[in-house]
């Protein structure tokens, strides 16, 4: 499948509730809509089952395996064999969603970050790419993320939030960037400001759903469809065409996810 026209959501989360009563007929009606590809992300181990089942159910949606940092307080070494046998199913291109969030109190950090270290370390022993989640946790991020090595990896960084010179430090780590909806909201100063400097090269675009609908469907419940407005915000921005963002951010999600 050849992407110079298609949209790649790198991120969603289309085993969610919210996409119960109309998922089979939403997904079915993507490729006709110019969403090629889609990466389905796993939170619990729960999820990535689901993830699994919707990557096996249409050609064009793939899984990332992985318990969210906020997610991890159940996790023991039978729990993480079986994110380790999950994460070798052919479709699965990425361990995540894992990392850090420090804006809720639990779980402790201490118990984020040893999953997230054991996390990373399973993504090196296969081969994959990392899908990183880091909510007011960003120099504990950085710094797991260096003292791991994660350069060899490579992965993104979902829903990026930081200033515009911490991204310049993830960027010294080959990561790419997620950029969602957030890029169109009013209140989006400080994205809109960290697109500008980025390389284009290293931007991916991603829902987040059924989170973070963009303008003019924000606080509704977001789907990939609305990456077309998204494509329009990073087009303006970097003074490109959304043929190219369209055509860039494919190429760049296929290095990403290792994907031909």
């Amino acid at each position: 499948m050849m992407g110079e026209d298609l949209i790649f959501d790198t991120h969603a989360h289309y085993d969610d509730q919210a996409f119960e009563e109309d998922r089979v007929e939403l997904l079915k009606s993507f490729p006709e809509k110019g969403i090629g590809r889609v990466v389905n992300i796993g939170s619990t181990i729960g999820s990535c089952e689901r993830c699994l089942e919707l990557a096996d159910k249409y050609p064009y949606v793939y899984a990332a395996i992985g318990v969210h940092p906020s997610e991890c307080e159940p996790l023991n070494d039978e729990l993480f064999e079986k994110v380790r046998q999950q994460c070798m199913h052919p479709k699965c291109v990425a361990v995540g969603e894992i990392g850090l969030d420090y804006y809720w109190p639990e779980p402790g950090a201490d118990v984020q970050k040893k999953w997230f270290v054991r996390q990373l370390q399973l993504a090196k022993e296969l081969h994959k790419p990392v899908v990183i989640h880091s909510r007011e946790a960003c120099r504990d991020t950085l710094e797991i993320l260096r003292a791991e090595n994660a350069r060899e990896i490579g992965g993104v960084i979902h829903c990026y939030s930081y200033t515009k010179e911490t991204a310049r430090e993830y960027l010294e780590l080959g990561f790419f960037f997620g950029i969602g909806g957030v890029l169109t909201f009013k209140n989006g100063k400080k994205l809109k400001e960290t697109v500008e400097v980025l390389p284009m090269e290293s931007i991916v675009i991603e829902t987040d759903s059924p989170y973070l609908a963009p303008v003019p469907n924000r606080g509704k419940r977001n789907d990939s469809r609305n990456l077309a407005y998204v494509v329009r915000e990073l087009a303006q921005i970097k003074g490109i065409s959304e043929e190219e963002v369209r055509r860039i951010t494919w190429e760049n999600a296929c290095r990403l996810y290792r994907m031909t």
